[in-house]
């Protein structure tokens, strides 16, 4: 390489942290259909310090086989946790006997029951959306009972740093990410976010160097430096020519022209080579794929109207992908909803399950044995237990609006937090 060469290289990588230092886009995409594309080359898998380094650098959900479970959740109780977003409660599900066995009030608009890092504490994000009212409400899993509230500003969501050492708060109103001290919530540090809006759903790097997170409001991505503490870049996802219309039937062609400008991005999931996101999107109706090196997007996945939660079976071979049946944030009652299945070595679909009748699948996890995926009915007010071999569903009656459940135990070593995202 030429003296001048190595000179330009210096200078336009000086220019692009600059430029990351101000918060600006390190790339933007227009609205045309990505043209599919290999990931770059992954780097040497060097894990954050502190971080327990994965059992295969090759395979990110290598640790979350039905056999691995830790000794910490032994004898937590086989239950599903429901929290309701309108009745300001959680519902506790029997997971064999699919009976709800108990229910309590936690605080106002519950919208996620996150694991601890370290597997001991099930934590309910009560946002109190438009308020300063914000708290999380500890859920003893040994014995399925609440503990004693602790006021937290705007918890829509919560993840961990894979250290373990901070709980991060999504705080989705402030624009703000806020790092608290794990077992406190005492704020450590907050990162702002301010071209993210509805910063919400997360997912890792494998090597737990930076995370990316999805800006519902903005139709875009945001990706975060955890060893600067700071945004790397934004990434705005691209639209489909076409999408598929609310009305007709479940699964059929998308036949919709997708004249909307912009994205409703949500939950989001590492492939399992750690070197493509998955980005499940409500306006899309499908799945985006996205190089988490260079930030750029290199793909895109039609599943099913609302393309909304996304969780890997566990084997780490399939993702499962929850189509909330409806574009709009407030839906209806028995909607387009139905269940797509991903291989992830193909990236394509191999399955399709609607929903009996309609409904609106929306969070929620797979079972420790595998078996079944558990999710929440939004706009229905049940939960779904979904058989993963045959697609069968079975609901069980829950509160007003239930959102992100967690199925617990769940096999790992470590949680990243949202509803059970495990290593």
């Amino acid at each position: 390489m030429k003296k001048s060469q190595r000179r330009t290289i210096v200078t336009l990588s000086a220019l692009a942290a600059a430029l990351a230092g101000l918060g600006v886009a390190s790339q933007v995409i227009g609205a045309s259909t990505p043209a599919p594309a290999a990931a770059a080359p992954a780097a040497a898998y060097s894990p954050l310090p502190g971080m327990p380094p994965l059992v295969d650098p090759k395979n990110v959900y290598g640790s979350i086989a039905s056999s691995n479970m830790s000794p910490v959740v032994k004898d937590h109780l086989r239950r599903v946790y429901v929290p309701n977003l309108r009745s300001n409660d959680v519902y506790v599900i029997d997971q064999d006997s699919l009976k709800v066995v108990d229910k309590f009030k936690v605080g106002s608009g519950p919208q996620h029951v996150v694991p601890s890092w370290d597997l001991r504490t099930l934590w309910v994000a009560n946002n109190a959306e438009r308020t300063d009212k914000g708290s999380l409400t500890p859920i003893d899993p040994l014995s399925g009972k609440p503990g004693k509230e602790v006021p937290v500003d705007d918890p829509y969501n919560m993840y961990y740093t894979p250290d373990g050492k901070s709980a991060i708060v999504v705080a989705e109103a402030r624009h703000r990410l806020d790092f608290r001290d794990p077992k406190t919530m005492a704020v450590q540090y907050s990162i702002d976010t301010p071209q993210c809006g509805g910063i919400n759903h997360a997912d890792f790097s494998n090597d737990g160097r930076y995370a990316m997170f999805t800006c519902e409001f903005d139709g875009t991505i945001a990706k975060i430096d955890l060893v600067g503490r700071k945004v790397d870049g934004y990434l705005k996802l691209q639209m489909p020519a076409k999408r598929f219309a609310e009305s007709g039937p479940v699964g059929g062609p998308a036949n919709e022209i997708c004249s909307v400008k912009k994205g409703m991005p949500q939950d989001i999931r590492i492939s399992p080579d750690g070197k493509k996101f998955f980005i499940a999107d409500m306006d899309a109706d499908g799945v985006h794929i996205v190089d988490g090196a260079t930030l750029k997007e290199i793909g895109f996945i039609q599943t099913g109207v609302g393309a909304h939660g996304l969780y890997p079976s566990r084997d780490g071979k399939k993702l499962y992908v929850a189509n909330r049946g409806t574009h709009r944030i407030h839906g209806k009652p028995k909607g387009k909803g139905s269940v797509s299945v991903i291989d992830f070595a193909t990236e394509k679909v191999v399955a399709n399950w609607p929903i009996p009748g309609g409904g609106s699948p929306d969070m929620g996890n797979v079972s420790a044995d595998g078996k079944y995926l558990w999710l929440s009915g939004r706009f229905d007010d049940v939960v779904y237990r979904i058989d993963t071999n045959s697609g069968d569903v079975s609901k069980v009656k829950v509160g007003q609006e239930p959102h992100g459940l967690t199925v617990w135990p769940q096999p790992g070593r470590y949680s990243l937090g949202h509803t059970g995202n495990l290593r």
